[in-house]
């Protein structure tokens, strides 16, 4: 794996100067020392991360939406349906990780294997997402203190900037303690969500203070699919469909390993380990939690339609309605504790997610090569303070009216996650196609994706089907907003045209040619990382062998699920 050398691009038969340019100043950029991200991110970070980023209030809050309106069975087989998605395009993206795990993030990928033109495009609508979701975070973490500080008594602005300073100071002091950090924040979030999900086991059967033991009654009566829209199978399959959606945003954020590969220790290990899991955590923690709340919440619970018209606070959790309904009384106040660490952890990672982003486009030169200068310990520095001024946003919802402006930003994130994993799906079909034209076999790969390109061919049309339909009701006329929600129609669905504009105005302005399989960059840097990663394993035969014995409990018997 580390005897491959480097092609000479100069002797490429692309004729193309500009290919040649792009080739000689991408792998510039990544030994480039004022521009190097630190390897500081340990494995049990990396892995943390990759977990933490996947749980957040998408899946303690978004699910009652969905079961309120879907019914049990719908909000089961959607989010069976789309875990398994998420899992297709974590394996394609670590399958390009493991073997290139470059600073510039993946939209390094794309613009190496595919178009440079889909890596600018990729790029910005990650940033786009991101400075988006980042603020949205804040003003949920101030809504979240409400529970005991009113707002007419500390205006939530107050809030916001306490927590804004925080992430940016945690982003600031460079990558193991961002590290550190987050994994403190992404474990007790997997203890929440591991307490909840047996928590939840228990009173179904009958083990809370009702004694009531309730199984799959509530998918018998009311039953297990709720129509919506309409009645009869078509409305069952219309409530099933718009349930994908609310699962698509509850899994968002799942591919923030890819953003972490540049600055994890051992990437070729730790990252193929890493998705390797995803498919057991999207099981124990997204697939089991929605089952048991089915059988513990039924979707016409008056406590359940209440909760899914409260705010962020804890009132608006299903696992409180399933809580509240066994009889258990005294426990919102400490979910709403646990819903904060959720908060403030997806807001820090979401802001050093948008760091690394801009980051690597203009390692790229995709962005003002001035965001790509970073500090002696690794930090992006000119990136973090861009992002951080978007985050700024989150004072526009200290009043109550701007919060149905921010609520259709929103609404564009799940658009632009979706093209996110789109972007990817193709990047790893040519990655694929560059491999074996240019004669890499399975065989010395770090990772290979189980399905390999008919995986990603499978996921990549599914996510284009949803990317079209996610906002089929907007057509469905209704007393709130007549016979056509242009409002959600225009959010819901921005994402796609400027995502189109980006990547065609991009090949309008620079003029620049699509990879060819035979002249994909597969090697540009990687004997840097390959010396880097001979060093770190070195290093690690050094330490003592009790070390190792005291870790081999937690690999195999803790380690799949932290």
């Amino acid at each position: 794996m580390g005897g491959f050398q480097s092609p000479d691009t100069e002797s490429q038969p692309d004729g193309s100067p500009v290919k040649v340019e792009y080739e000689a100043q991408c792998v510039e950029s990544e030994v480039d020392q004022s521009t190097k991200l630190k390897r500081g991110l340990p494995a049990r970070a990396v892995t943390m991360i990759a977990l933490g980023g996947a749980i957040g209030t998408g899946l303690i809050i978004g699910t009652g939406a969905a079961l309120a309106r879907a019914g049990p069975g719908s909000v089961f087989i959607s989010y069976s349906v789309v875990g398994f998605l998420v899992y297709l395009v974590m394996s394609a993206l670590g399958e390009m990780a493991a073997w290139l795990p470059l600073a510039s993030g993946f939209t390094g990928y794309a613009t190496r294997f595919c178009d440079p033109a889909l890596g600018f495009a990729l790029g910005y609508t990650y940033y786009f997402k991101y400075i988006i979701v980042t603020p949205n975070q804040l003003t949920a973490a101030a809504l979240v203190l409400q529970y005991w500080v009113p707002r007419e008594q500390i205006n939530p602005g107050v809030f916001i900037t306490v927590f804004l300073v925080a992430i940016v100071l945690c982003n600031a002091f460079g990558i193991k303690w961002f590290g550190e950090v987050e994994f403190v924040l992404s474990s007790l979030k997997v203890l929440v969500i591991v307490a909840l999900i047996f928590l939840c086991f228990i009173l179904a059967l009958g083990g809370g203070p009702d004694g009531d033991r309730k199984g799959f009654r509530y998918w018998r009566d009311p039953g297990a699919f709720a129509p919506y829209i309409q009645e009869g199978p078509t409305g069952r399959f219309l409530a099933f469909w718009s349930t994908m959606v609310t699962a698509v945003f509850a899994y968002l954020g799942t591919e923030l390993i890819g953003v972490t590969v540049g600055e994890a220790q051992n990437p070729r290990k730790t990252i193929p380990r890493a998705i390797r899991l995803t498919f057991y955590r999207i099981i124990f923690f997204y697939v089991l939690s929605v089952l048991l709340l089915g059988m513990l919440v039924p979707y016409d619970s008056e406590e359940l339609i209440f909760a899914t018209k409260a705010t962020t606070s804890s009132s608006a959790s299903p696992f409180v309605v399933a809580i509240k309904l066994s009889g258990i009384k005294k426990l919102a106040g400490i979910l709403n504790g646990a819903i904060l660490v959720f908060v403030l952890s997806a807001s820090n990672s979401d802001l050093y997610i948008a760091t690394r982003t801009i980051y690597g486009l203009a390692v790229e030169g995709k962005a003002p090569r001035i965001l790509a200068r970073t500090t002696k310990g690794g930090v992006p520095i000119y990136a973090l303070g861009l992002s951080s001024l978007f985050a700024l946003l989150a004072y526009m919802n200290v009043s109550d009216d701007s919060k149905i402006v921010f609520g259709y930003f929103v609404n564009l994130v799940t658009i632009f996650g979706l093209l996110t994993w789109i972007s990817l799906l193709i990047s790893h079909i040519y990655f694929r196609r560059a491999r074996i034209a240019q004669g890499v076999t399975d065989a010395e790969m770090p990772y290979v994706a189980p399905l390999g390109s008919a995986g990603s061919w499978g996921a990549l049309a599914f996510c284009v089907l949803l990317a079209i339909t996610k906002n089929f009701s907007v057509f469905v006329p209704m007393p709130a907003y007549g016979s056509f929600d242009y409002k959600n129609f225009v959010t819901g669905y921005l994402g796609i045209p400027l995502y189109l504009i980006m990547i065609f105005g991009y090949k309008f302005w620079t003029k620049q040619p699509g990879v060819t399989p035979q002249n994909a960059d597969i090697f540009g840097g990687k004997q840097a990382i390959d010396d880097e990663e001979a060093e770190f394993l070195a290093q690690k035969a050094q330490r003592s062998a009790a070390q190792n014995r005291r870790g081999r409990f937690y690999r195999n018997f803790v380690g799949w699920l932290f």
